[in-house]
């Protein structure tokens, strides 16, 4: 068979430029046959994934006399001759051939003159198509879509990137992912599966007597977390906002208020940089449990995260970057101390002083301690350069310093830590939590210790929120809280490398010339 494959204009003989005043031209040549270049509404019956399904076993040079109709968007026209054309038509749910047959489409359009050639002129890579048929497999085994009827339902006036070497820049992909995700198909396959994700975080979460609460995303003192936040100013208020860093502060509230089971999984905002690891706009989910502790909460994270990925991936044995990784509870359990003794041989608990503890952190590598003004700090700081990128199996890093936990409950048999963990895999932190503070008087002392770093100058530290220490003061039960974050579950269920690859729309910087 011979053909004139023409899936798009040649990019490298014409502009952009050209290229949109040739399809603008079409858009008028359209309308002038009597074609709507951006029609209103097309009947589909049927995808192309479904089809491929349904007409799995139909064979070579058969055809089924079912009609479908379909739509979706032109990849490539093939022509063979003057009376046949092949177009890929790509859905949703991925591709099918369209077979279009001079005789076919002059019998099914009579009304509209000459419509084969009006189709094959006038259409590009790139438009949306509506078409109507039935079923044909080629002699070459390509299922295909026998068209009778057609409709123009948006004609493109942007080519697609090139057909060889689609979009391979990865800035460009960020910043134009509606491009993006019509060219990769695996792109459309990583977002599909974080909305699956999320599913099945909710369905577990409500088989488990769990209720979702929006709380705000303005609010009049950040908290929850050391981050620093966006602020924003209410014009008919006359006062500063702040977006939210955390979901925490208000859905302790609910918990004073009476509910025993509240959770929420929505976008936080800090203000800091972003890297393959941090977005300044990310997704969490944040749970509380009365009556709960963080013993609790480990073994709702597992569960929650080897559901998710059981239902998701249909295993709990994943791959990420080449690493395997086992999901399967229960996961590992270790204090901070341990692991940092491991790795460093320093037994934090045995230094009498933070300038002994310096010292010899000094001599085992560690490297910009000086403004480490406790041995917590120092121990965590010891954490983050020598244990935190080994952790690549999951496993729960538990017992916190108190100096860096300002919302965790003491331990109840180790002064100086508190019952906290955060869970670990690949490297990365995927999950906090804690046994909630509960005592209004140590909160109030924590948190005005904060609000002292602030006004040193600290930019992550917070205030003090009275109206969250008031909610306290009418009495919290004892509770378990958990936070996970989504992007990086998302990232390690998808195998993605950045966080970019896993939202949507990331943030980035202004290209040269262009503004916000």
């Amino acid at each position: 068979m011979s053909s004139d494959r023409t899936s798009q204009e040649p990019h490298s003989a014409s502009t952009l430029e050209e290229i949109r005043a040739t399809r603008l031209a079409k858009v008028e040549q359209l309308k002038a046959v009597g074609q709507t270049p951006f029609a209103y509404r097309w009947e589909v019956t049927h995808h192309a994934a479904e089809l491929q399904a349904m007409f799995a076993d139909l064979p070579n040079e058969a055809e089924d006399p079912t009609d479908v109709a379909i739509a979706g968007r032109i990849r490539t026209k093939r022509l063979s001759g003057k009376k046949l054309a092949f177009f890929d038509l790509q859905d949703e749910t991925g591709k099918i051939q369209l077979f279009i047959e001079r005789s076919q489409i002059d019998q099914g359009m009579a009304e509209v003159p000459d419509a084969f050639d009006h189709l094959v002129k006038l259409s590009d890579a790139g438009d949306i198509l509506g078409v109507k048929g039935t079923i044909r497999r080629t002699a070459r085994g390509e299922l295909s879509v026998k068209v009778r009827q057609y409709a123009m339902l948006t004609k493109a006036l942007l080519p697609l990137p090139d057909k060889w070497h689609g979009l391979t820049d990865v800035a460009k992909r960020y910043r134009q992912r509606y491009v993006d995700l019509i060219v990769n198909p695996d792109v459309r396959e990583t977002f599909r599966r974080r909305a699956l994700i999320t599913a099945s975080i909710r369905r577990y979460l409500d088989q488990q007597g769990f209720i979702e609460i929006e709380t705000p995303i303005l609010q009049s003192e950040a908290g929850g977390a050391d981050a620093r936040p966006f602020i924003t100013y209410h014009n008919t208020l006359e006062m500063d906002l702040y977006l939210r860093i955390a979901l925490e502060l208000h859905l302790k509230r609910l918990i004073v208020g009476g509910f025993e089971k509240v959770f929420e999984l929505g976008r936080v905002f800090r203000n800091e940089g972003v890297s393959t690891r941090h977005n300044p706009e990310f997704t969490m989910i944040e749970l509380y449990q009365a009556y709960a502790d963080y013993n609790d909460m480990m073994r709702l994270t597992e569960a929650i995260i080897s559901t998710a990925a059981q239902d998701v991936l249909k295993t709990l044995k994943v791959t990420y970057q080449g690493e395997p990784i086992d999901l399967t509870p229960p996961w590992r359990r270790a204090t901070m101390h341990d692991l940092v003794e491991e790795q460093t041989g320093l037994d934090f608990t045995q230094f009498q002083s933070l300038e002994e503890a310096k010292k010899a952190a000094i001599a085992a590598g560690l490297t910009d301690i000086d403004d480490c003004e406790s041995i917590g700090k120092l121990l965590n700081e010891a954490f983050e350069q020598k244990v935190e990128h080994t952790l690549v199996q999951p496993t729960f890093v538990i017992d916190y310093p108190m100096e860096i936990s300002p919302l965790a409950k003491p331990h109840r048999s180790k002064p100086g830590l508190v019952e906290r963990f955060e869970l670990f895999i690949v490297g990365r932190e995927t999950a906090n939590s804690f046994s909630e503070l509960t005592d209004p008087i140590d909160q109030r002392q924590r948190l005005e210790a904060q609000a002292a770093r602030k006004a040193a100058g600290d930019l992550e530290a917070q205030g003090v929120d009275e109206d969250f220490l008031t909610a306290l003061e009418h009495g919290m039960p004892p509770t378990g809280g958990l936070g996970i974050g989504i992007d990086r579950l998302v990232m390690l269920l998808t195998d993605s490398p950045s966080i970019r690859d896993v939202i949507a729309f990331p943030l980035l910087k202004p290209e040269k010339g262009e503004e916000m």
